[in-house]
């Protein structure tokens, strides 16, 4: 069995952000939540911004991390069905991925940790589990598993959760805050997947952000296409991301709620794409996983009810990038051998 880890989505492209005579950029690099993360403010208090929220995403990693046996989410897992005091923060993201898995009919579940376990993606110890295990840890899935009273929490016997499909957009709200409270407006940070892109670059031009290529995932200069962005959140969930190999066939870390399996929708990677309101960062990294799970029709069709305010790239197998109108003026091509559709 041979593990293989591809570039995580998309970089913002950095050369020639500095405009003549415009003030140097305050940036910090970190690595937290499993990721490397930067962040970068042109205005404001920018050192005191980018500082702040390097400490703010340290401080969620240790509150949602479900490896740290300290964190409040390892508390909850391993609490064995007892109510447990986890706070108000804690309850409230709960609260928002239960929303947002009712929204989706489910392809957004954070209670599928032991099914993840089981395919070794949260260990590294990777296997393809017999369907009848499957079935077993699937009867334990589902936020109906979850209660949530006041500032506690508690989960059935059997289930467990882990907030990775959401803590990282989470994070990138709080790091947005940080930065506005500070006077930053013009600034990024790039958490793994997932972009903040405030005001503008230094010459007054969007952000450019890459939407890496999954066909060539190792090369972190590919892209499948380039956003130009102002004052919006950018996360993409793709199947290139995490991944293994047995007896060659390809098994990703992005799993169907309904199956237990990794999802064959027909997608490599999805991005979603929202202005940058308050929780639109949580918003964006959850739906990126669930429109993933459903597929380019259900995802369409999602996006056209108006349930929620995003627009959307959907990168194909059969060699297409689909992107909504809302983007057709700030989205360029740039993967050799991929059809762009644009659709309403």
């Amino acid at each position: 069995m041979r593990r293989f880890t591809g570039c995580f989505l998309a970089a913002l492209l950095l050369l020639g952000l500095t405009a003549c005579g415009a003030k140097e950029p305050e940036s910090l690099q970190v690595i937290a939540m499993d990721t490397s993360m930067t962040f970068t403010a042109y205005d404001g208090e920018g050192e005191e911004a980018v500082s702040a929220a390097g400490q703010e995403v340290r401080r969620l990693e240790r509150l949602l991390s479900k490896t740290d046996k300290e964190s409040m989410v390892s508390r909850l897992n391993t609490a064995g069905g007892e109510r447990v005091a986890v706070g108000e923060e804690v309850c409230s993201l709960l609260k928002a991925a239960e929303t947002y898995s009712r929204a989706t009919d489910d392809t957004f579940d954070i209670t599928l940790s032991p099914v993840s376990s089981a395919w070794g993606f949260t260990t590294d110890s990777f296997r393809v589990p017999e369907r009848a295990e499957l079935d077993a840890l699937l009867k334990n899935v589902g936020m109906g598993h979850v209660s949530i009273q006041g500032d506690t929490a508690s989960l059935d016997a059997g289930t467990q959760i882990d907030l990775g499909a959401i803590a990282k957009g989470y994070a990138s709200d709080c790091v947005a805050e940080i930065f506005r409270e500070n006077g930053v407006a013009n600034g990024w940070a790039a958490l793994g997947g997932n972009v903040v892109a405030l005001g503008s670059r230094p010459d007054g031009s969007p952000w450019r952000v890459g939407i890496q290529d999954p066909q060539k995932a190792d090369d972190p200069n590919a892209f499948a296409g380039m956003l130009q962005l102002k004052d919006a959140y950018a996360v993409t969930s793709g199947s290139y991301q995490r991944f293994f190999e047995e007896n060659g066939k390809r098994y990703h870390h992005i799993l169907d709620p309904a199956t237990g399996a990794p999802a064959e929708s027909g997608l490599l990677s999805v991005t979603v794409v929202a202005d940058d309101t308050a929780g639109n960062g949580t918003m964006c990294d959850a739906l990126s996983t669930a429109l993933f799970v459903m597929g380019e029709e259900r995802a369409l069709n999602f996006w056209r009810s108006g349930a929620y305010d995003f627009q959307l790239v959907l990168v194909t197998q059969d060699g297409r990038v689909v992107i909504t109108d809302g983007l057709a003026d700030t989205f360029t091509s740039e993967g050799d051998g991929y059809v762009c559709e644009t659709v309403s």
